[in-house]
């Protein structure tokens, strides 16, 4: 799954029955709690697993969503189990499900001898369905539960849920589809919800004739259903074994358009039929990305088909079932006459990820939810390489392995954070570890280990893995058990060393190190120590000194006169136990060092004072000596070190010096990435015009070098230079910018069904800038374009413009807007609309005021969009007021830091992070700009 985006769902739907009226259970009174929720009810501990006395072996799933009636589904489920240890009770998982009691039935599989039901509970803090029997069931021998029991299709975007579109007449139509990772395949059927206990899967689908059906595997027949006219059942092939989180259905009137024939997967995208002609650029490129998995892994596909839709609603991007990957249209559709370039990148970049967890995810799938990072981490890791693949133009292994690097770094160096093996019991805990640590940081140090294994091992040991594990559960042990194994057998690491001694010490505990490099008077030796640095408080930061965190640090190097930066695998291994360590063999003190090679290693790295002013120096004759990622590396350091109070910023804004004659991407990306939080604090003080003028002058050269003038032939990095040069010149009110997106945007007024006028890859930044410099008469027009275009990636860009506006009525009203339910706004892009608000400077107070008002109505499965969002509208916020009143908003109606999973915990320590670095750097900062000649009376842009 991938970038899990959070709604706010305010009113729950009601549910009634195939005849109109509400559930009952059909004869017996409600079941009741049981003792271990009156415990958990009482404050007492409780245990939320399954008992482990059952295993499941296979299940018949029958369902008839009635999706153009009243939305609700007759069910019927039978499960087969094996005894692995005597027990009298059958426990399941079940939510928003109502049991037929009658109809329940236990009996064996062979001689259908029936089991007797003394009685019947359910468990709602668990969310456990208990069957008690009256007598034991034999370990070693297997039974099956059968049952029916009615759902209903929610609007909530989880279980078996129902979604709405437009079509081309006008006409509302509804798909139904599902979304059950992690805990939500409960929600549809009772079932063993839990990542282990993997089973194989019959599905029935009943729909109406005039649809499709689909689900995990092939379609094996179809045939009427009996005494409905117009009703039919689909009977799909039995599956592979997986976990249920990864089991999928969907019912719709959807086309498909088929992929190419040459592969033994039949590919198939399917969507709406009036944009499917959207779906050719993802039907080219899937095929070619699996097929590249299939020879990285040496380990086949294991289905016949895989199908991908593309959703008008959906609660994530995009969802890995094996063999019917779920996607919103955004993401999984693309309009070359109107979808910008960075849209394109990401349908790659989310499909390569989707499709890298048939094997990591799906294939062998992680014992229980702490190892999820596993699953993520690799998705992500190999996902960039499937898209590189793909696309090898993009040098993706360049930008994107350095966004995601330095973006988590950001993230872990907080004292929120938390390790990457992170125990997780409750649905909302787990759900609360689908986060960039999981994702971006699990990308990281797999890269970091590909890398110190070298390639070769690393590889042979994946597949040896995957081997051993398929269709089964693994934990990280396993995995380090075969790297380790190819490892030694290549002899790439010591005999002596596993990759668990290693491994352990970046996932059992949270942060990153700190390599300290000083060199001798002579420059010929350096010792090299590391630390862990914290984004802290004065007081938080006099109790971290006690943190004694240590890491197992692969340590690369080069040097001026020697230069080699593709010496990738570690050269000197800093152990856990060492202190420091000393290196020789190094040039003498007027050549410079760099240490961490291409960035591979998940570290930062300072120097002393003489040698950062060789690499300036260095940077500033001839940065090109200098490998591009390694020039973002020192970018990235010098930044994050300064903001943390262990490097001056006089040197972290002397690296900067050199940009002027930078013409790669990935340094410059770095450069803004870094510059935009120094913008933030500024903004609103006196010493912001200084910083304007400073900004411009830095990044004007790089705006006139690639022009506003986008072209279609330009390739991609170029493009993606132009996108930030004009983004940020626009931000920072430069005139030229800002003429040129009000003149395009004017055009496009006077000629809106002229697709040409503004190039779809600047577009982002021309809807954005020409209404925040306009009045009503821009964000009508733009909403009105909202409402007519039928291209889902369009309807994404407007939504986020529409909220650039500066006057604060028009916030207001689209707030309104987006709330009202006759609008018909997805309940996706409700919650992207509160959140580019809450960016807006002057929508700020609108979005804090309704989490005022609405904090307890957010519905509590998605309550993590609370922190998100306050998070956003805070996050400028950096003085003690500011912090103080946040404070008294958290804790007033009960807002408690720990039952928000750690967001409100975030939110605090991030205003506490901005107090502190205002009190230690702002001043110095206007000193420095001063110093070198801007001044806040500069005007001219």
């Amino acid at each position: 799954m991938l970038l899990r985006v959070s709604l706010l769902c305010i009113v729950t739907s009601s549910f009634h029955t195939a005849d109109g009226t509400t559930p009952r259970l059909s004869n017996e009174e409600p079941l009741k709690q049981t003792a271990a929720t009156i415990r958990a009810n009482e404050g007492g501990e409780l245990d939320i697993r399954l008992p482990r006395s059952l295993r499941p072996l296979h299940y018949v799933i029958k369902l008839q969503p009635f999706i153009n009636g009243n939305f609700s589904i007759l069910g019927h489920v039978e499960v087969e189990m094996e005894v692995l240890e005597p027990t009298s009770n059958i426990t399941l998982h079940m939510d928003d499900i109502i049991t037929k009691n009658d109809t329940v039935k236990v009996f064996t599989l062979n001689e259908r001898a029936v089991v007797g039901i003394k009685k019947q509970q359910y468990d709602p803090e668990r969310q456990f369905y208990i069957a008690h029997l009256e007598k034991q069931l034999e370990k070693g021998e297997k039974y099956v539960l059968s049952m029916d029991f009615l759902g209903s299709l929610g609007d909530l975007l989880q279980g078996f849920y129902k979604s709405t579109y437009k079509d081309i007449d006008g006409t509302t139509k509804r798909v139904a589809a599902t979304m059950f990772q992690p805990t939500d395949a409960r929600r549809a059927f009772p079932c063993f919800d839990e990542p282990a206990l993997k089973a194989t899967f019959e599905v029935h689908l009943a729909r109406e004739t005039w649809m499709t059906s689909l689900s995990n595997m092939p379609l094996a027949e179809t045939r009427p259903v009996e005494g409905q006219e117009g009703w039919v059942w689909d009977r799909f092939e039995r599956s592979v074994p997986m976990s249920t989180y990864l089991v999928a259905f969907v019912v719709s009137d959807f086309s498909p358009m088929n992929s190419s024939k040459d592969s033994h997967v039949q590919f198939r995208v399917w969507a709406r039929r009036s944009v499917i002609d959207h779906a050719k650029y993802t039907a080219s490129i899937v095929p070619k990305i699996l097929n590249f998995y299939e020879k990285y892994f040496n380990t086949p596909f294991p289905l016949r088909k895989q199908d991908m839709i593309a959703l008008p609603e959906l609660s994530v991007q995009a969802m890995e079932n094996w063999g019917l990957i779920t996607s919103r249209e955004d993401t999984l559709l693309h309009n070359p006459r109107v979808s910008t370039l960075t849209n394109k990148a990401y349908l790659v970049k989310v499909m390569s990820h989707e499709l890298a967890h048939n094997w990591f995810g799906n294939l062998v799938t992680p014992k229980w939810w702490d190892g999820l990072w596993l699953s993520e981490g690799f998705a992500t890791y190999i996902g960039i390489l499937g898209m590189d693949y793909a696309e090898p133009t993009w040098k993706v292994l360049e930008t994107l392995l350095i966004e995601t690097l330095h973006g988590v770094m950001k993230l872990d160096s907080l004292a929120t954070s938390h390790k990457i093996f992170f125990p997780v019991g409750r649905p909302e805990e787990i759900r609360h570890i689908f986060d960039g640590i999981s994702y971006r940081k699990g990308a990281s140090i797999i890269r970091m280990m590909s890398h110190f294994l070298g390639e070769s091992a690393f590889r042979k040991g994946l597949t040896n893995f995957l081997g051993s594990f398929k269709y089964t559960n693994a934990e990280q042990d396993d995995l380090w058990e075969h790297l380790t194994a190819a490892a030694h057998q290549d002899g790439t690491l010591p005999r002596n060393v596993t990759v668990k001694t290693i491994m352990d010490t970046w996932t059992l505990q949270k942060g990153f190190p700190v390599i300290q490099v000083t060199r001798s008077f002579e420059g010929t030796s350096a010792t090299i120590s590391q630390g862990h640095i914290l984004q802290l408080s004065s007081e938080e930061r006099n109790i971290s000194n006690t943190h004694d965190s240590k890491w197992w640090v692969p340590l690369t190097y080069t040097c001026r006169n020697r230069t080699n930066f593709n010496r990738t695998q570690a050269m000197v291994w800093m152990k856990a136990s060492e202190d420091s360590i000393t290196i020789t063999s190094l040039p003498s003190n007027d050549e410079w060092v760099i240490f961490n090679l291409q960035e591979t290693g998940y570290y930062r790295v300072n120097y002393d004072e003489h040698n950062w002013g060789l690499l300036i120096q260095q940077l500033k004759d001839d940065h090109e000596v200098i490998h591009v990622i390694n020039r973002a590396q020192i970018i990235d350091d010098a930044m994050n070190l300064a903001r943390n109070g262990h490097l001056n910023y006089t040197i972290a804004f002397d690296v900067y010096s050199y940009l002027g004659k930078e013409t790669a991407f990935p340094p410059w990306l770095t450069a803004i990435n870094n510059l935009q939080y120094i913008t933030r604090m500024f903004r609103g003080k006196s010493g912001f015009g200084a910083l304007k003028h400073y900004l411009l002058k830095l990044t004007l050269p790089l705006y006139k070098a690639v022009g506003f003038d986008d072209k279609a032939e330009d390739p991609y990095l170029l493009k993606e230079k132009r996108r930030l040069a004009i983004e940020w010149a626009c931000d920072l009110g430069h005139g030229h910018c800002l003429q040129q997106a009000r003149a395009l945007y004017r055009r496009w007024m006077l000629d809106p069904a002229n697709e040409s006028i503004i190039s779809s890859d600047i577009k982002p930044t021309v809807y954005c800038h020409a209404i925040a410099e306009g009045r009503e008469a821009e964000w009508d027009f733009a909403w009105r374009r909202y409402l007519e275009t039928d291209v889902s990636t369009e309807r994404s860009v407007l939504l986020n413009s529409l909220a650039c506006t500066k006057e604060t009525w028009i916030l207001a009203r689209y707030l309104e807007i987006s709330m009202d339910p006759n609008t018909h706004m997805k309940k996706q892009d409700v919650a992207l609309v509160l959140s580019y608000i809450g960016e807006n400077e002057m929508g700020r107070h609108l979005v804090l005021n309704y989490l005022n008002e609405h904090w307890s109505e957010i519905y509590p499965y998605q309550q993590l969009m609370r922190g998100e969002l306050l998070n956003l509208a805070t996050r400028e916020f950096n003085t003690k007021t500011d912090l103080k009143n946040v404070e008294n908003f958290l804790k007033s109606d009960a807002r408690d830091l720990d039952s928000n999973h750690g967001r409100g915990q975030q939110v605090l320590t991030t205003i506490r992070d901005n107090v502190r670095w205002m009190e230690a750097s702002y001043d110095a900062i206007v000193q420095w700009l001063e110093e070198k000649g801007y001044s806040s009376e500069f005007v001219g842009v």
